[in-house]
């Protein structure tokens, strides 16, 4: 009976240890934040108030005019690019199609957007050939192009990638080799340095970025796949 009950024991220590290693940590907030003070029965507390991405309207690769509202209920999965990028781009495309295959089990909860910081060559037409190119039929991915100015803001401001006219880099524009985790309720939960200035790929960002959005999905949707 000593020997059932030790052994009991020990698959219940094993199973307490596996449920700890797999509660994984919450995302960080990430972003410019205000602070909120306010008394309750004479104390002072603070809370601290994160910024969402800010309402956008955009034109689809369909020439569909679209607003973030379309995309509402989805964590997003956000890069910034321009289609006729001769560097960086055809990675961070490549590498960001790896990603929605690998989370094909997530698929219709997650959307992926692809803005383009060109728009003056990246028409509708120009970002569907593109988009067709690249062989991508995931209709929760769509490529987006819209004022070039509030595109390169909201990069820079909202989803924490720069992006930025620079004569000097190759085809005129300067950009991060990021992707940005945006959660159902628009805010930032992690920026994933996925492509290095070098054009390699970082395997540790690549990872973080599967890793942590099954985290998201997971443990504050409660999405459970097969």
């Amino acid at each position: 009976m000593l020997k059932n009950l030790f052994s009991y024991l020990v698959l219940f220590s094993l199973g307490f240890l596996s449920c700890q290693e797999n509660k994984a940590k919450k995302l960080p907030y990430l972003g410019n934040f205000d602070v909120a003070y306010k008394k309750i029965d004479g104390v002072l507390h603070t809370d601290t108030i994160y910024q969402t991405i800010p309402p956008f309207t955009f034109f689809n690769e369909d020439s569909l005019q679209v607003t973030n509202n379309d995309f509402k209920n989805k964590v997003w999965i956000a890069e910034f690019f321009f289609a006729s990028c001769p560097s960086i781009c055809p990675i961070m495309n490549a590498q960001l199609k790896t990603v929605e295959k690998e989370l094909h089990n997530y698929g219709k909860h997650l959307q992926y957007l692809s803005f383009s910081i060109d728009p003056t060559h990246d028409s509708p037409s120009v970002l569907k050939a593109h988009k067709k190119r690249l062989g991508i039929e995931n209709k929760n991915w769509s490529f987006l192009t819209g004022n070039e100015a509030f595109t390169h803001q909201l990069g820079i401001e909202h989803f924490l990638i720069f992006a930025g006219r620079e004569e000097d880099a190759l085809g005129g524009y300067a950009h991060s080799g990021a992707f940005t985790l945006v959660d159902k309720k628009g805010y930032v939960r992690g920026v994933y340095e996925v492509i290095m200035p070098d054009l390699s790929i970082n395997k540790k960002e690549y990872k973080r970025l599967i890793s942590e959005t099954k985290n998201l999905l997971n443990n504050e949707y409660n999405v459970r796949t097969k």
